[in-house]
């Protein structure tokens, strides 16, 4: 047996995008790397496509302009498409505050024919604001950042999205198992 057929044989290869969308420190980068560690304990391809990862690497130079965060979600949709349509689940836990934006990615996918999955990570600002993971709110409040998502720069929730997650009221391996158990439904896990 050939190192590729050894590949082939322990790897899963339906690919899809699992798309966390939510405030800042709602817990959407937690739940995807709990969610990645256990789908590739069963087999599957995984990638976590972080929101401020992608800005560092990929959309460098972009700042936080209506126009540019678009822009941003875009180039994330593209990759995102392009790791499920070849057989990687892509979790991609990031803000994407604009409805419009995030359905151009779902139209991308389902233009590809490639499963795309859309979760909104619920936490309520005030939760947001006390886990304040990176200092943002606090940066807010003192005056030193405007343009803050879900405080002084709009979030538009998702109206209908494929699962909701109110973090606040489960563990971290709650939330990823209920992401976990929709994409079993589906055949995607």
């Amino acid at each position: 047996m050939t190192i590729t057929e050894t590949r082939q044989e322990t790897h899963v290869t339906t690919g899809a995008t699992i798309w966390l969308t939510g405030l800042p420190s709602a817990g959407k980068t937690t739940i995807a790397h709990e969610l990645a560690g256990r789908l590739r304990a069963e087999g599957h391809l995984v990638e976590v496509l972080d929101g401020d990862e992608i800005r560092e690497f990929i959309s460098a130079g972009l700042g936080f302009s209506r126009e540019d965060r678009h822009t941003n979600v875009q180039r994330i949709g593209f990759v995102a498409e392009l790791l499920a349509r070849n057989g990687v689940k892509a979790l991609v836990p990031v803000i994407a505050p604009y409805a419009d934006s995030r359905e151009a990615v779902r139209k991308r996918h389902q233009e590809s024919g490639s499963a795309y999955v859309e979760v909104h990570v619920a936490t309520p600002v005030e939760v947001c604001s006390v886990r304040d993971v990176k200092g943002l709110y606090a940066k807010q409040a003192a005056g030193e950042l405007s343009g803050l998502t879900g405080v002084d720069d709009p979030y538009e929730e998702p109206e209908s999205p494929d699962l909701r997650i109110e973090s606040q009221h489960q563990t971290v391996q709650e939330s990823a198992a209920a992401v976990h158990s929709l994409l079993t439904e589906r055949g995607l896990a």
